[in-house]
């Protein structure tokens, strides 16, 4: 059985010079060309589409079915086995600066879920689950995730919001600090990775995938941050599905013609794709943090 990534493609949108529309910026499509060709022909105004909704909405949105109603290439997603999409408004300070898509797929023997986590501080302390996609995962792994909660520091949702960074789970059994483990061990689930999201609302966005065994969620994940006192990039954490966990020592220069997608995602603060490769910024409070260097 061949794996397949859970993540199948990511793209971004950028507003043009006046500020009145989005624009396509650049994406990772891996084997979806055609859905690539048709998406850098269209722009998309505030409020419409998937990408102007996360635009007007402020904070991420998603989509746990790709139809006609709500998403305009329905049948180009369809085709390339597209099942579920998250919209992420990215910032610099209080301006948007791009929106990234997220697409993901499974079926029967490729599974996976996605989950958007917000904590309302006016409203509660605790982070709870806003919607999910659970694709062929089951009923039970669902329920009780729409049954929990979770402080700073608690579960993947909750170390991601107290770190405000990215976190990734290489095996969510028991010890890993995911509490959900015994459900997800069950429906097959070993990995998770989370990141904090941007919003506007004075909300705390979590947005966490979870693979299944056969299912990876991306070929490849890198984490950078800052270096103390060097104007580098430190790669923090690497996992790739060939070699396992990756050495920490590697560095990335942040300015000088060395400079590589993850040092212009973190220095620009929009996403880089280079084949095979998409650099993203991470910017919880408007100002980038991090960078995720990913491969599908």
């Amino acid at each position: 059985m061949n794996k397949k990534s859970f993540i199948r493609a990511i793209e971004y949108w950028v507003p043009v010079a006046d500020g009145t529309i989005l624009e396509f910026g650049g994406g990772l499509f891996g084997d979806a060309g055609r859905f690539a060709a048709h998406s850098r022909q269209l722009c998309f105004g505030r409020g419409e589409g998937l990408p102007g909704q996360a635009w007007d909405a402020g904070h991420p949105v998603m989509l746990k079915e790709l139809d006609g109603a709500t998403f305009r290439r329905a049948d180009a997603a369809k085709a390339q086995g597209f099942t579920c999409a998250i919209a992420l408004p990215l910032y610099a300070g209080a301006a948007l600066s791009a929106v990234l898509i997220t697409f993901c797929g499974d079926d029967q023997e490729h599974a996976g879920a996605i989950e958007l986590w917000r904590n309302k501080p006016s409203a509660s302390r605790d982070m709870t689950l806003v919607d999910g996609y659970y694709g062929s995962t089951g009923d039970t792994f669902e329920f009780i995730s729409r049954s929990t909660s979770f402080r700073p520091g608690v579960g993947l949702p909750g170390m991601t919001w107290e770190r405000q960074g990215p976190v990734f789970l290489e095996n969510l059994g028991k010890g890993s600090g995911f509490l959900r483990a015994d459900s997800a061990v069950r429906v097959g689930i070993n990995r998770g990775f989370a990141i904090p999201c941007p919003a506007q609302d004075g909300s705390n966005y979590v947005l966490a995938f979870l693979s299944a065994l056969a299912t990876l969620i991306a070929c490849r994940v890198e984490v950078w941050e800052p270096a103390a006192h060097q104007p580098h990039l430190r790669r923090n954490f690497g996992f790739c599905e060939t070699d396992g966990l990756l050495d920490n020592a590697a560095m990335a220069p942040l300015s000088g013609a060395g400079v590589g997608p993850v040092g212009r995602a973190f220095t620009g603060g929009l996403p880089v794709a280079i084949e095979p490769m998409i650099a993203i910024p991470v910017a919880p409070q408007g100002r980038v943090s991090a960078v995720i260097a990913m491969q599908l």
